[in-house]
């Protein structure tokens, strides 16, 4: 049986894990002209608020993609 706050406990490792990730991994890093092609494509204000939405996502991929794996290990080698 699963436990009823499984859905939440999954949500706070995923924003764990991308804080964890803003202090050890590099963000991309886009060039100057593909960087303000996109502000333009997406209507966005400034470079600030493009490279503000592209950490986040990335961040937020990266904490996903550690938890699942780290999930993944606990599973198959460490559990019960």
């Amino acid at each position: 049986m699963k436990h009823p706050q499984e859905a939440l406990i999954t949500a706070a490792g995923i924003l764990m894990m991308a804080f964890l990730s803003c202090l050890l991994l590099p963000a991309p890093s886009l060039g100057i002209v593909l960087a303000q092609k996109l502000v333009e494509t997406l209507h966005l204000m400034d470079l600030n608020q493009l490279y503000t939405i592209l950490f986040c996502l990335w961040f937020v991929l990266l904490g996903a993609i550690e938890y699942f794996v780290l999930r993944f290990v606990w599973r198959r080698w460490f559990a019960v």
